[in-house]
């Protein structure tokens, strides 16, 4: 590797053309993480024990889940953030779900990409701007 661990982190930030340019998958990959990272820290609030903190995160990060917020957002988002999302739901993703539908798992997919791609763009107002839709 070329680049130090810094050097990478602070130069991950991307133009809109640059991430378009990744696969869904990618997006999803790097959203699934930023958006677990939000409701983690969201959930500190509550102060409960790390089991019960766990538990009240799964119900916002299971596929299920991703999928009705991404069908709550739907009328929030710009056509770029739709097409981000269709993409992601449309991705040939080759791992199934275990414990949700194949169509909750590809919208959850979708929901995961866009928050990849507001996140690798730095869009962070906007994405917070949904982050908050969600938890509201």
């Amino acid at each position: 590797m070329d680049k130090n661990l810094y050097e990478c982190f602070n130069n991950i930030k991307l133009t809109v053309r640059e991430a378009s340019m990744l696969s869904p998958l990618q997006l999803a990959y790097i959203g699934d993480a930023v958006y677990e990272l939000f409701i983690r820290t969201y959930l500190l609030q509550k102060n409960l024990p790390v089991h019960e903190l766990h538990k009240e995160a799964v119900q916002y990060v299971k596929a299920e889940a991703q999928s009705d917020i991404i069908h709550s957002l739907e009328n929030m988002l710009t056509e770029e953030e739709k097409n981000i999302v269709k993409r992601g739901r449309n991705s040939k993703n080759h791992s199934s779900p275990k414990n949700a539908s194949i169509t909750d798992y590809k919208y959850a997919t979708g929901f995961e990409a866009l928050v990849g791609f507001l996140y690798l763009t730095n869009q962070e107002k906007r994405m917070f701007q949904l982050f908050n839709e969600i938890i509201s």
